[in-house]
């Protein structure tokens, strides 16, 4: 997941390069946030079900929205407004390449092809 989604954002990084630079860093930053919000997200599951602590498990994930959320305003600040919207396609990469492995595998394990 995370090598696809970077490999993603370095070749489509260098389109956006051609018409801002700004947005292709946006796009790439974007998609390095959505790696970590990702890996941070598994090891908050992780640990609510280890130590069934929701409380540490809601406040982890209302300091990764906050964090993450901020970085898109930033770029729109300092470039074209839809720097934002290259963030975020960057950042939900990770996620949308997650979402399409785990379907792949829940449909190779129950045997529907």
């Amino acid at each position: 997941m995370a090598v696809w989604s970077i490999v993603f954002a370095i070749l489509v990084g260098l389109v956006i390069a051609t018409k801002s630079p700004i947005g292709a860093v946006a796009l790439v930053f974007g998609t390095g946030c959505g790696v970590a919000n990702a890996f941070l997200t598994m090891r908050g599951n992780e640990r609510l079900l280890d130590h069934r602590s929701v409380s540490t498990f809601v406040i982890s994930s209302i300091l990764r929205i906050v964090v993450f959320g901020i970085v898109p305003v930033e770029f729109a600040l300092h470039g074209p407004l839809w720097t934002m919207a290259a963030y975020f396609a960057g950042f939900f990469t990770p996620l949308a390449l997650y979402a399409g492995i785990v379907y792949g595998s829940a449909r190779h394990s129950n045997g529907i092809t």
